[in-house]
């Protein structure tokens, strides 16, 4: 008895990915390209139409990232399986993505037949995560989440406030914005306000 194809959406915005992808899933009898997108809008409206098994969604698309494709579909299709794939610059852009459900976070470098497992593992139900994102993660397991107020004082710092001016927008005396900045700086490890500020960055706890 044939078993039947598992239908598989693309979504990457390089042509030369997007080819390579197509060809290394042509090359399988039981995968079967249905459809490919090159930005999240795509995504969402070639996901509706195609309703594939398994989608391959790069994180970075021009305009919305992939992760928002995410969101948005897994928003309307809970059910929906997709495997992000990703050249692993962004620590917080690992745990924002399985926050939202992702069922892989795989590396772009990954060999094509690790990849091919890893479509048909998820197919089958299975979350998978390569090593080195596992690495990554196991890294910020033990870091300690950054209060409301934090936030709030981390993101007037990126803007070029001041902490008397931090302390007049947030409606609070200035001693208590140099207690959160001493917390903020202590949970993430930063030497100052600068630095603590691109390593929020980086792990996706503040946009640029």
């Amino acid at each position: 008895m044939d078993v039947e194809a598992i239908r598989i959406l693309i979504v990457e915005d390089h042509p030369v990915f997007r080819e390579g992808l197509s060809t290394i899933i042509g090359s399988q009898p039981d995968l079967l390209l249905v459809a490919q997108a090159t930005n999240a809008v795509e995504a969402l409206s070639e996901f509706r139409r195609s309703m594939p098994d398994i989608t391959l969604m790069d994180v970075r698309l021009p305009g919305s990232d992939g992760i928002d494709a995410l969101i948005g579909i897994r928003g309307e299709f809970p059910r929906a399986r997709i495997i992000m794939l990703t050249t692993l610059d962004c620590d917080g852009e690992i745990q924002r993505a399985l926050r939202a459900g992702a069922s892989a976070y795989i590396l772009k470098s990954m060999p094509s037949n690790e990849l091919l497992e890893v479509i048909r593992s998820v197919h089958s139900g299975q979350r998978r995560v390569s090593p080195e994102v596992a690495v990554r993660l196991a890294e910020h397991l033990c870091d300690e989440d950054l209060t409301t107020r934090e936030m709030e004082v981390l993101r007037l710092i990126r803007d070029g406030f001041r902490n008397r001016q931090i302390a007049d927008e947030l409606a609070i005396a200035e001693t208590t914005v140099n207690y959160h900045i001493k917390h903020l700086l202590d949970k993430l490890q930063a030497n100052d306000r600068t630095h603590a500020v691109t390593i929020a960055i980086r792990r996706g706890l503040l946009q640029v």
